[in-house]
Formats: structure tokens, C-alpha cells, sequence
């Protein structure tokens, strides 16, 4: 019996080894291919796990993302824009972290060679296949369908809806208060983006005042269900399906979902069977008439698209509009000049219109340098789908030719992009006019990716924020609420706490207490 233990406990031990040692073989084999110089490996070792691990770790731990802890740091360091980590476990492989703009546009534009991972998508397929979650086939009959549905009827539509919105949040919220006190800015934000979409993608107009009946059948409003799952989308992504009704709080995000599959399926039914047209220029609407001579774009498709729209355009432009107001609370001589440039294309107080959205080119200046600070998804993932070669640069205009095995993990690094001092200048510092000069560095700005795969709704969201960024500045002048416990806090003290950023499925603000005052 002794005996028999000793076979086993041997055979245990030479499959450990065995397996050691085709990992390490893998593990080296990766290494040649790359044939990359030290300064681009980032090797498994005691130094490189507490050199690189732990910081993310306690990064994360302050609820923050370890990119955004970095942002350039790792490339400063190395002194490449490019930066390449290889490991032996629990599998080997290699992954690039990208900030040289030059090799992210190649990533971007040759998708056959670099393609998406699906993989890390298919959580997002809650409701059917879309857009993002899709790849080569699929993602060509999803893009020919969805791209003709954002028009310019439809941005008018943005427009005039987001109009309504924010004139209703003054006179029926705000009414007639000179300040507005906001323990935290998204408290507004959120609603809005909520609004306009439910207007803009549905056809469903929510208002501020009015209580929302539930409906024969449900057990939720619509306005209900819509929030929830604007909310809960991080909770159904990272919690399985057999755990969500575990708690009450589980439980309701659960039945939001349902309760908005049941509500979208109504809509798409209604709008199939109505004896009488209505002109709709909503996204929906747009998508059932983009599909109809297409058999196989059948119903969980249109719910998978919808949702999909649903959650980028919600909370991306909520949080970004945050951190717009933020940022101009925070820079009173930037809130000036865009107030300025306000009032002299609408001198007589009047509401501006969509035709008038190309002149207002401070707001979009100001937007546009907000997504580059905080950008809403800090990392693109790609993977090389064969073996191939890229080319990474540095400061000096040096450049490197190395190569890529087939499956090599990639990530467009948009935060170390962002603050890369070779595109941009003091890039820690809110500077808006950067976007007035015609030579801005547009392959250096990418929080709407490029190439193929750029986002499709990128004007809907340029829309809506410009419109809400503009009436609001025209109306009301923003300040940081002014807090005893942060009587002697610097600038700075003050910049990092306001600007304080935690994980999600986008950047998230923590806490932004804002002061509007009536102009």
C-alpha cells in the first residue's frame, strides 16, 4: 500500500513538473517571437509582481482603475509607447499596452489582422446579439442595419428633446431658486441622459413631475425599469444568473430587466401591428425600418441593439456631462469663456436650435477636453489573430519594428493615450482651446474608439451634450459647494477630491457637490 502512495504521489509530482515545464517552453517560445528588447518585457518575478501587481491592487483598493492610476507613468518609465507584459500562469502569454498613436490607428483600421475579442462582450448580450457583442459576420449584417438608424433626423430629434428636458428641469425643478445646492451632480445628470434617451431611443417622453403609472401586466413602470437597468448593468454583468436572487436588491435588478424585455417587446409589437403609421424619427423606430427586408434580424436582435444604445448612451453621457460641469466649476476663467461664446451666438437670451449646433465651438471644445481627461472606457481590448510585426515609437522618433504571436492580447491604452506629452501638452491641465486648433491630434483622441469599430452613436452623444452643456452655461453659473471640513484645502487638494474617480462600466465620478447659481 506504502508503495502504491509513493507511485502516486511520484506520478503527481512528474505531471506538476511536466506541466511546469511546457509552460515555461510556451512561456519562452512567446518571448523569442516578440523579440523584444528588456525594456519591453515585463517578466514574472518577485520584482515585477510587487512592482506592478500590488500598485493596481491598491489602486483598485482606493476605487480607482489601475490604468487610470498609471495613465503615462509606465510608458514614461520605459521610455516607449508601447509596453509589453508576458507571463507563465496561469497560462502563458503576452499582452501589449498601447499609447503610440501611429500603432493604435493600424490597430484599429486593419480589423482582420486585429480583431475584437468577443469573448469579453458576451456579457452584454442580455437581451440578444448586437453590435458590440459581435465580430466578422454577424457584426457586418448588425452595422448595415444599425449605422443608417442614426441620422440626421434623429439628431434633430436629440436636440429638440434635450431642449424640452432641460427648459422643464428649470421651470417645473428648479423654478424660481437663484442657487441650486447639489450634494453630488450626478443626481441630475443621471435623470437627464435617462430622459433623452428614453425620448431619442424609444419614443417614450419622461417626465420630471409626473408619476408613471404600472401598466396591466407589469409589476414596474417603464421609467422604473429603464433606471434600474441603467443602474444594475454592472451587477447583472459580474453576478450569475443563479445568484441574482439572493438579496432584495438582486432581486429587483432582476425583475427590471424583465420587466424591460417585456416592455421593449411590447413596443416593437405595437409599432409592427399599428393600422396607422406615425412619423417616429426614435431609434427604434428606425430599426425596425432598417430591418425589414432583413428575415434574420428578428426580434432579440432589435431588444440586444436597443439595450446596447441604451447603456452606452445613458450612463457615458451622464458621467461625462459630470465631470464637464466639474471641471468648469473647478476652471471659473474656462466657464467664463464658454459663457462668452454662448452669448454671442444667442445675445437676446433665446433657445438655440439645432442648426446652430456647428457654431457653438467652445462647448464642443470643452466636451471634447473633458472625454480626454476622463475618458469613459479607460482600455480598448484587441488580440492579433495571426502571427504579424507592429511598429512602436517613442519621444525621440525612434522606432522598433517586433512582433506579435498570433493571440497576443492588445490593449489601446486611451488613458495613457490621452495623457501622452507627445500629443498633448501639460495634458493633466483643463485646457479646452487645444480642441480650437486645427492641428489637434486627432489619432491621439480616441474615447469613441476609431476605425471600423468606432462607435455608431458618437453624434447622438455630441447632440445631447452639446445642447445640455449650452443651455445650462447660458442659464446658470456652476461652483464647487464650499464645505467647512475643505476650508483650507489648496487647488489641487480641491481638484483631486471633486475629480475623485472610481470603477464601472465607465468612469465613474464619486462625489461631486455643485452650487448653480442663476446668471
Amino acid at each position: 500500500m506504502e508503495s502504491l502512495s509513493s507511485k502516486v504521489l511520484l506520478f503527481g509530482v512528474s505531471c506538476l513538473v511536466l506541466l511546469a515545464v511546457q509552460r515555461y517552453l510556451e512561456y519562452r517560445r512567446i518571448v523569442q517571437a516578440i523579440q523584444a528588447p528588456s525594456h519591453f518585457t515585463t517578466l514574472l518575478s518577485v520584482r515585477s509582481v510587487l512592482g506592478n501587481i500590488l500598485p493596481r491592487i491598491r489602486g483598485i483598493t482606493r476605487g480607482r482603475m489601475a490604468t487610470w492610476v498609471d495613465k503615462h507613468i509606465q510608458y514614461a518609465k520605459s521610455g516607449w509607447d508601447g509596453v509589453i507584459q508576458v507571463n507563465m500562469w496561469p497560462k502563458p502569454n503576452a499582452t501589449l499596452f498601447l499609447a503610440d498613436a501611429a500603432a493604435i490607428k493600424e490597430v484599429t483600421t486593419a480589423r482582420a489582422r486585429f480583431p475584437k475579442p468577443v469573448k469579453v462582450y458576451r456579457a452584454l448580450s442580455f437581451f440578444g446579439g448586437n453590435i458590440v457583442a459581435s465580430e466578422g459576420e454577424d457584426w457586418k449584417r448588425y452595422r448595415k442595419i444599425a449605422a443608417p438608424t442614426f441620422n440626421d433626423r434623429n439628431n434633430r430629434l436629440i436636440w429638440d428633446e434635450t431642449t424640452r428636458i432641460i427648459l422643464a428641469l428649470f421651470d417645473d425643478v428648479w423654478g424660481s431658486q437663484d442657487t441650486v445646492i447639489l450634494d453630488h451632480a450626478l443626481t441630475i445628470t443621471l435623470p437627464i441622459a435617462l430622459f433623452v434617451l428614453s425620448a431619442a431611443a424609444f419614443g417614450r417622453r419622461i417626465s420630471w413631475t409626473d408619476e408613471e403609472g404600472i401598466p396591466p401586466n407589469h409589476q414596474m413602470s417603464f421609467k422604473v425599469a429603464i433606471h434600474e437597468v441603467s443602474l444594475g448593468c454592472l451587477v447583472k454583468v459580474l453576478v450569475p444568473e443563479w445568484a441574482m436572487g439572493l438579496t432584495a436588491h438582486l432581486r429587483r435588478v432582476r425583475l427590471a430587466f424583465e420587466e424591460l424585455n417585456i416592455y421593449m417587446l411590447e413596443m416593437i409589437s405595437q409599432r409592427r401591428n399599428a393600422e396607422k403609421k406615425e412619423e417616429r424619427h426614435d431609434l427604434l423606430t428606425n430599426l425596425l425600418e432598417a430591418s425589414a427586408d432583413d428575415l434574420t434580424f428578428n426580434d432579440r436582435d432589435l431588444t440586444g441593439n436597443i439595450f446596447i444604445f441604451l447603456l452606452a448612451g445613458h450612463e457615458t453621457t451622464a458621467h461625462t456631462l459630470c465631470y464637464t460641469f466639474a471641471l468648469l466649476a473647478l476652471y471659473q476663467d474656462e466657464q467664463e469663456i464658454l459663457f462668452q461664446h454662448i452669448k454671442s451666438i444667442l445675445a437676446d437670451g433665446r433657445i438655440p436650435t439645432y442648426e446652430e449646433m456647428p457654431l457653438f465651438t467652445q462647448s464642443m471644445a470643452v466636451f471634447n477636453e473633458t472625454l480626454r481627461m476622463f475618458p469613459p472606457v479607460l482600455g480598448i481590448p484587441k488580440y492579433s489573430a495571426e502571427d504579424t510585426r507592429l511598429i512602436i515609437s517613442n519621444d525621440a522618433g525612434e522606432k522598433r519594428d517586433f512582433g506579435l504571436p498570433q493571440g497576443t492580447n492588445i490593449t489601446l491604452d486611451v488613458a495613457g493615450l490621452h495623457y501622452n506629452p507627445r500629443y498633448w501638452k501639460d495634458p493633466e491641465e483643463f485646457r479646452p482651446a487645444r480642441f480650437l486648433d486645427p492641428e489637434w491630434p486627432r489619432d491621439a483622441f480616441l474615447p469613441f474608439s476609431a476605425g471600423p469599430r468606432a462607435c455608431i452613436g458618437r453624434k447622438f452623444f455630441e447632440t445631447e451634450g452639446i445642447a445640455i452643456l449650452t443651455l445650462m452655461i447660458s442659464r446658470y453659473k456652476i461652483e464647487i459647494k464650499e464645505e467647512p471640513e475643505f476650508a483650507r484645502e489648496t487647488f489641487a487638494e480641491r481638484k483631486a477630491r471633486v475629480l475623485t474617480s472610481k470603477p464601472g462600466l465607465t468612469m465613474t465620478p464619486v462625489r461631486v457637490p455643485l452650487v448653480f447659481k442663476r446668471r
